[in-house]
């Protein structure tokens, strides 16, 4: 594990963080806890604290907290930080269940089972962080928060699940599985956040795994997020995370090889009037985000690269090598929201997705969003080398305004057993005739419609493309940075100089 960490976590510690026991730091230490444990014992594991608490009170740089199987409830807080080479890790132990339990736990305001706050350089690993629940107006309950200039923290192997704030949307909805939040002048580097399961939540208006404000350099990935109220992942800004403009919003991350399905608002109240406003994995303001190699489906949308925020555009941002299917609405979505802000979407790449069959539900204006959709405020975007398959009812790209310019959309593989359409501009007419359709986009020149991709299976979706499919070798390499360097698999991208279109580079 350290030669990793050496790899991941560079820089010093945060400032201020709080001032550890006076102890010898040439030698580390390992605490036990454990349910039949005493705080007034020595942790060792035949002598267990009680509380995991107070077991992080005595931890410090390169130390271990352990804890055996049970229920602890209690609301954990890392009081420490660690150091480069010397972290403090927080971690259930091997083969056993430990849960942080908020059974019982009052909530008032803002609450977290888990609290990292100003503390860096620690490790929380394979915990179950469960049932936190509020029926409080405009609470905040979370599973796992980092914030206040915390750094080089790993979040791995936890399963988030039950923490709900059961209010209606009018009394502020809000929570999340784990929040990684930027809201001081110190920024928070190095943050990882892996294989870990968020599931059977109820956040509202909030997200389940969000980073927000001054987060630089960030890498979510294997982890898996289901059965949730609202949206999966978020990179965002220009929320009011950061009183700093130039601080609000998350910047230079990676989101990958992560899955997420049953994303999906109408599993409470916010989305009985709303519908399915939710998305998969949402950039949101931020820049200088790749999300790549995930896999999401029966999600409300799938992948968004859209602006909330009039200030900050979601820019510089990269997807490419996904997997998206079954959703309720759009596959891959760019823009504003139409009519209300003036953000949008500036120089990202859209390549070598593969979608299908994504538009199971019309949008919120009774409209077919499309398998790819752009709305307000594009500019200079590049959507290449994606395989298109849509449903026999359905629209390939729609393009809802007028507004944007510099947009290419060329390069891609669309296939349907219906009636093609593509719509573009603000007058919403149907175009059913490729030729049209290039001419009204002024694109999509060296694009194909019609050929069947040959997707390995359809009825129960798997998008990998058969080995004599015509979407092999037939995209166009932009650059590896564009491209990536791995396909959907992991495998390489780009062979003998040649990529196929959509995210599986088949042999």
């Amino acid at each position: 594990m350290y030669i990793f960490l050496l790899a991941l976590l560079t820089g010093a510690c945060s400032k201020g963080s709080t001032s550890i026991p006076a102890t010898d730091m040439t030698k580390t230490h390992t605490y036990y806890v454990a349910v039949s444990g005493s705080d007034v014992a020595d942790g060792a594991i035949g002598t267990p604290l009680r509380s995991i608490n107070t077991a992080l009170g005595k931890a410090i740089p390169g130390d271990s907290v352990i804890v055996r199987a049970g229920n602890y409830y209690e609301k954990v807080v890392f009081p420490h930080s660690g150091r480069l080479e010397k972290l403090i890790t927080l971690k259930a132990y091997s083969g056993e269940k430990a849960v942080i339990d908020g059974t019982g736990l009052s909530v008032s305001g803002k609450e977290s089972l888990v609290s990292i706050s100003n503390a860096s350089y620690v490790v929380l690993e394979g915990f179950d962080i469960c049932n936190l629940k509020s029926s409080t107006a405009w609470g905040n309950v979370n599973g796992v928060t980092a914030d206040a200039g915390s750094g080089n923290i790993i979040i791995r192997k936890n399963k988030i699940y039950n923490i709900e704030h059961n209010v209606l949307p009018s009394e502020g909805r809000s929570g999340h599985g784990i929040e990684i939040l930027g809201n001081t002048n110190d920024v928070m580097k190095n943050i990882l956040v892996e294989d870990n399961e968020i599931h059977d939540t109820k956040t509202g208006y909030s997200e389940n795994l969000t980073i927000n404000g001054y987060v630089d350099g960030f890498t979510i990935r294997r982890n898996k997020i289901y059965n949730t109220e609202n949206i999966g992942i978020d990179a965002a800004g220009g929320y009011a995370a950061n009183s700093n403009p130039a601080y609000n919003y998350a910047r230079n991350g990676v989101i990958s090889d992560n899955e997420l399905y049953n994303i999906d608002m109408t599993r409470g109240p916010v989305g009985s009037t709303t519908g399915h406003g939710a998305i998969g994995i949402y950039v949101d303001g931020a820049r200088n985000i790749t999300v790549e190699r995930n896999i999401i489906h029966e999600a409300d949308r799938g992948i968004g690269i859209v602006s909330e925020n009039n200030a900050y555009p979601t820019s510089n941002c990269i997807v490419r090598n996904n997997f998206v299917y079954n959703c309720w609405r759009t596959g891959i979505y760019l823009g504003g929201y139409l009519g209300y802000t003036s953000g949008g979407t500036r120089n990202c790449y859209v390549v070598n997705n593969t979608l299908f069959y994504n538009n199971k539900g019309l949008g919120a204006f009774d409209e077919i969003e499309g398998e790819i959709r752009l709305t307000e405020l594009c500019f200079d975007n590049v959507i290449k080398n994606n395989i298109v398959y849509a449903r026999p009812v359905d629209v390939f790209v729609h393009k809802y305004t007028n507004s944007g310019s510099g947009n290419v959309i060329d390069n891609n593989l669309f296939f349907t057993t219906g009636a093609p359409q593509w719509i573009w501009g603000s007058t919403r007419d149907s175009i059913t005739d490729f030729n049209k359709w290039k001419t009204a986009s002024a694109g999509d020149s060296n694009s194909t419609y019609g050929v069947d991709p040959l997707l390995m299976s359809i009825t129960a979706p798997d998008l990998h493309i058969q080995s004599n499919s015509s979407a092999k070798n037939t995209g166009v390499i932009i650059s590896s940075e564009v491209n990536g360097s791995t396909d959907i698999d992991g495998n390489a991208r780009i062979v003998n100089n040649k990529i196929n279109k959509g995210a599986h580079q088949v042999k």
